[in-house]
């Protein structure tokens, strides 16, 4: 019974303190005796104890400020890079330098381990290669590309088996993840990495398009 009598008691306090938030204003020393239970099991005074909480929530505020300045860094890098690749594709004189170019910057500048693109029709000026196809839109062998072709809309993680078969060839097997550009009535940009993580679901695909629309712009100056 006194056990309980105690237990209802703290239970009062608790609720009266709740509703004079101030009260320890009052009686200073006392919010210095008070003991405060600690997660590693010590314990601290009240003072000390929300003095810590306020540098824990300070480091993780700091710690989410230099994310977002990473993040921010990364950012401007890539829209350089960007802008850049617009200016290197503008600067060709037909579709085959075109391609070429957009090809040479993703591997170099956007450390691509593997660049592959697959065009609906053919380019003149473009022999064999290893990193282009040219495939039929009509043609069964990109029936698993149709919905993608149909909305334009990128693909960041691990691609299916079939599809990267289609875009790596013999080299699949060093794929671990691919960022998939579809280019409506145009064709498609594949960039591979041997890294699992470099291209995720969910990831940022701003950069992708405007990489996909600066291609198609440039190209449509050689359309007859």
């Amino acid at each position: 019974m006194n056990d309980l009598q105690e237990k209802l008691g703290a239970h009062e306090v608790a609720a009266w303190l709740r509703r004079h938030p101030r009260f320890l204003q009052q009686f200073p020393d006392l919010a210095l005796s008070l003991v405060v239970p600690r997660d590693e099991g010590s314990a601290a005074s009240l003072a000390s104890y929300q003095l810590e909480v306020l540098r824990d929530k300070n480091r993780e505020l700091s710690r989410r400020l230099q994310d977002l300045f990473a993040n921010a860094q990364e950012n401007e890098r890539l829209a350089v890079r960007t802008h850049q690749l617009a200016l290197a594709l503008m600067r060709q004189d037909n579709a085959a330098g075109t391609l070429q170019a957009m090809t040479a910057t993703l591997a170099e500048e956007f450390n691509g381990d593997i660049v592959r693109l697959v065009m609906l029709e053919p380019v003149a000026g473009l022999d064999a290669a290893d990193w282009l196809q040219v495939i039929a839109a009509d043609d069964e062998a990109l029936a698993p590309f149709r919905d993608c072709l149909a909305d334009g809309e990128p693909i960041c993680g691990r691609l299916q088996p079939e599809k990267s078969a289609l875009l790596y060839g013999a080299r699949v097997d060093e794929v671990q993840s691919s960022a998939l550009l579809p280019l409506p009535g145009v064709g498609l940009v594949a960039v591979g990495s041997r890294d699992p993580n470099r291209f995720y679901p969910g990831m940022g695909t701003l950069f992708l398009r405007m990489m996909g629309e600066a291609l198609t712009t440039a190209l449509q100056r050689f359309d007859r």
